[in-house]
């Protein structure tokens, strides 16, 4: 089977979540399925901005990226975080290959067009699987920061949600998993949901029942359940044991989203 799983926040900043999540996706791979990693690192990003004296600016879960933020978005994700996460991966002996969604012209982007500009914020535009197969035919595990090269040839900020669900739909992956830093998508009453439809999305949305970075990421997930990734779950980083059962038994932990 094919995997694409999304990890940041706490995931990525915490020695042991980081380590337990990627022991699971090396079980993975070590039962014969195909993953692929795609990474945030917002918080370590914020970090660096603040060293350099700039404050961070979000508008419904997007951050406000000018051309000094770009540059250091790159500086981080596709650098420092993404290298960390490929050596986390060669301490557990699985080979990972670390690129930006711009090596081998993998994803392109455009300018995500809001109000008011985001400024250096992308949206996929298209998709080139073939580096993730050459990198799965060798046994490897693809590592892919939300960074995308535009067709005017600038680098543009993903959001990575966004980011994974464009990955699932172009290599036809049979699962998307969100590993997050909260226990699931959170009703009206505060109880976790366990299942959640799409069609539910846009009026838990209108009513402020969700918000912030959980709205680009049960975007992500609606997009990728409507292009045709089979099962979508947002799953919380202290469960990522449960990673390897996700697809053969009934899991216990976070929402899973479906189309109905």
């Amino acid at each position: 089977m094919k995997y694409v799983v999304k990890l940041g926040g706490a995931g990525l900043e915490t020695p042991s979540l980081l380590e337990g999540c990627v022991r699971a996706i090396a079980e993975l791979v070590r039962d014969g399925h195909q993953v692929a990693v795609v990474h945030g690192g917002g918080v370590q990003l914020t970090r660096t901005l603040k060293a350099l004296g700039k404050q961070s600016e979000f508008i419904a879960g997007l951050r406000v990226t000018d051309a000094e933020t770009r540059d250091a978005a790159l500086m981080v994700l596709a650098g420092k975080v993404n290298k960390s996460l490929v050596a986390a991966f060669g301490a557990l002996g699985q080979p990972a290959v670390g690129l930006s969604g711009g090596d081998g012209l993998m994803f392109r982007a455009r300018k995500k067009r809001t109000a008011p500009d985001l400024g250096f914020v992308g949206e996929i535009a298209s998709s080139d699987p073939r580096w993730l197969e050459a990198i799965w035919q060798l046994n490897g595990v693809p590592v892919i920061s939300s960074m995308a090269l535009g067709f005017d040839g600038e680098y543009y900020n993903i959001n990575a949600d966004e980011m994974a669900a464009a990955c699932a739909t172009a290599c036809h992956a049979d699962a998307l998993v969100f590993l997050t830093d909260v226990p699931g998508v959170k009703g009206s009453n505060g109880e976790i949901l366990r299942w959640l439809s799409i069609d539910q999305i846009a009026e838990m949305a209108k009513s402020a029942i969700i918000t912030g970075g959980m709205l680009p990421k049960l975007g992500a997930c609606r997009e990728a359940l409507l292009n045709g990734v089979k099962r979508v779950r947002i799953l919380p980083a202290e469960a990522a044991a449960s990673l390897p059962d996700l697809c053969s038994s009934r899991v216990a932990h976070g929402t899973e989203v479906m189309v109905a």
